[in-house]
């Protein structure tokens, strides 16, 4: 079996680690009847258009 040859530090493996806590940026897509930026497969929040219909009334 392996045996590490030198500790390793902690600031070492914690930044191993961290590679995977990476967050991605979320994906965007443009209304199709405002054109203000909005994410995929939701409620438009500036026209409430979802699926060429009104989901929900926006005052």
């Amino acid at each position: 079996m392996a045996v590490p040859k030198k500790k390793m530090s902690k600031s070492k493996s914690r930044k191993r680690r961290a590679s995977a806590w990476k967050l991605d940026v979320p994906a965007r897509s443009v209304c199709p009847r405002c054109g203000t930026a909005k994410v995929p497969h939701t409620v438009c929040g500036a026209c409430g258009w979802y699926k060429d219909r009104v989901a929900v009334d926006v005052a």
